[in-house]
């Protein structure tokens, strides 16, 4: 399996843990000029941006060590450009990173603020 083909099923499985905890599935691979979320989600009165990281090995790190600060300020211009297309400035988000190692998941909640992506 490439790392391509990797991603798309680590997406996936990420898709159908949120699921199955109650999120309701907003956009996938949502993209503007300042980056891609993987997933947008809502989970109660929050809205979810979540990033995925798949990985079959430890051999370059956990997947969490991949979200760099770069990324996360990608993420972050990105979950702003949606909440202002969306008419949703006032929302509460959370950042979120979905771990998918050997298909297994671990959701971390909470792992960037809006504050830390400058």
């Amino acid at each position: 399996m490439n790392t391509k083909e990797a991603g798309i099923e680590g997406e996936n499985t990420a898709v159908k843990y949120l699921k199955k905890s109650g999120y309701k599935i907003l956009e996938r691979n949502f993209s503007v000029k300042t980056g891609e979320i993987d997933i947008i989600a809502q989970d109660k009165n929050y809205i979810v941006f979540v990033e995925v990281k798949a990985r079959e090995s430890l051999k370059f790190g956990s997947p969490i060590e991949s979200v760099t600060r770069q990324k996360v300020r990608s993420i972050v211009r990105t979950a702003q450009c949606y909440l202002r297309r969306k008419n949703m400035n006032n929302a509460y988000c959370r950042f979120d990173v979905i771990e998918v190692l050997r298909g297994e998941v671990n959701h971390v909640k909470n792992a960037f603020e809006m504050s830390s992506g400058y």
